[in-house]
């Protein structure tokens, strides 16, 4: 791959450049609610500003499906952006058309532009040809620093691509390729992988991808349960996935000295009001698992800090609320001591992110924390994204 830091100057100095960033963030009350991943765009855009180009950021925004929502307009990210940057960031309430044109070309080296809020056109996620080819026209130059929207084919990340003969990756996303291929080629072992969450399918791909490269496979979530039935336990009325059982059958008849479950667990009998919220080493038929008990836990700590490289991605149980947090804070913890020990830490992105912070962990507390979720998880399956495909 052709990298950011390796197009010459005079290839940047005086033009255009379109860079494809991730400013997908949480807004509140008109403001920027966390700014994350903004600043991990701030290498990328600070270097291309000494480098006298001339700037256009694009990005998405939640899930508008083609139609302007002024609640998921790009503004209040280039308000932000512009403090962090401690200048100007130029705003166009489109990313496409004359008016976009127009403001491209008045700008002077080294300024910087975002434009509106990419999905609000059926286009961008369609990879229209057309829609790809007006939102190429104006620029020299192409950039993708957005790892998180890497693994989608749509208009801004791979359809107008080919228009561009200099293209790049930006150090954000340089970093992630670096980071996990490090992880797909030559981890440092014990290996271990975390996964939770909820959805078995998600996972599939990266178990099947790292069931001979990794040690051990700690697996909590809600996911746990379809490999605890799997196994022959009872799950009570916890969350099952009957169309990937006979997958997981087979990963732990393969290799069932690689998987680590649940020994206990925190179940309720109704998930709104916590009704009957206790903690149970087997799941009676009418209750929920929900999250992991304090003997797994511990289980699951002393095997993570066995580990020199490890990869998390998703929660233990529901630690969006208090009650049930315990289990994804103590693997938190967990890894961050292990990152202590010099262990090669990743956190995969989503709600993994969400959940360090939630336990007062910040990103310099591990090794590297992922900006992609679908995105990082597609990576290490061994999946090659569109985003990265449309730059070789």
């Amino acid at each position: 791959m052709k990298l950011l830091r390796v197009i010459p100057q005079n290839m940047l100095e005086g033009k255009n450049v379109f860079v494809r960033v991730d400013f997908n963030v949480p807004l509140e009350d008109g403001s920027v609610k966390d700014d994350t991943r903004i600043r991990k765009s701030l290498p990328t855009i600070k270097y291309l500003m000494e480098k006298g180009a001339k700037i256009t950021l694009a990005s998405h925004l939640g899930r508008p499906k083609g139609k302007k929502k002024p609640e998921l307009s790009l503004a209040p990210v280039a308000k932000r952006l512009g403090e962090l940057l401690g200048r100007e960031v130029q705003f166009v309430d489109d990313c496409v058309g004359d008016k976009v044109k127009g403001k491209v070309e008045s700008l002077k080296n080294g300024e910087v532009l975002l434009l509106e809020n990419l999905r609000f056109h059926e286009g961008e996620e369609k990879n229209d040809e057309e829609f790809a080819k007006k939102l190429a026209e104006p620029f020299d130059v192409y950039v993708n620093d957005a790892f998180g929207t890497a693994h989608r084919a749509h208009a801004s990340t791979y359809g107008m691509v080919k228009y561009f003969n200099v293209k790049g990756a930006g150090f954000l996303l340089e970093k992630e390729v670096h980071v996990l291929s490090e992880i797909l080629d030559a981890p440092s072992h014990p290996f271990i992988v975390i996964l939770g969450g909820a959805k078995v399918k998600d996972k599939i791909g990266i178990i099947r991808n790292l069931l001979d490269k990794a040690d051990t496979f700690i697996i909590g979530g809600g996911m746990a349960y379809t490999f605890l039935k799997a196994k022959g336990e009872e799950i009570g009325n916890s969350i099952f996935d009957d169309k990937h059982f006979e997958t997981v059958n087979d990963f732990l008849s393969q290799h069932p000295e690689k998987f680590l479950l649940p020994v206990d667990h925190i179940v309720v009998k109704d998930f709104d009001s916590l009704d009957g919220l206790s903690e149970k080493e087997k799941i009676e038929n009418g209750y929920i698992g929900v999250d992991i008990g304090k003997k797994t836990a511990k289980i699951f700590g002393d095997k993570i800090l066995e580990g020199k490289t490890i990869f998390w991605n998703g929660p233990m149980g529901v630690f969006e609320r208090d009650e049930l947090s315990k289990g994804t804070f103590a693997v938190a913890k967990s890894v961050r001591d292990a990152t202590k020990n010099a262990a090669h830490t990743v956190i995969g992105g989503g709600d993994t992110v969400s959940a360090i912070h939630a336990a007062g962990y910040k990103d310099e507390d591990f090794t590297h924390v992922s900006t992609g979720g679908g995105a990082t998880l597609e990576f290490l399956a061994g999946i090659e994204l569109p985003g990265i495909k449309a730059l070789k």
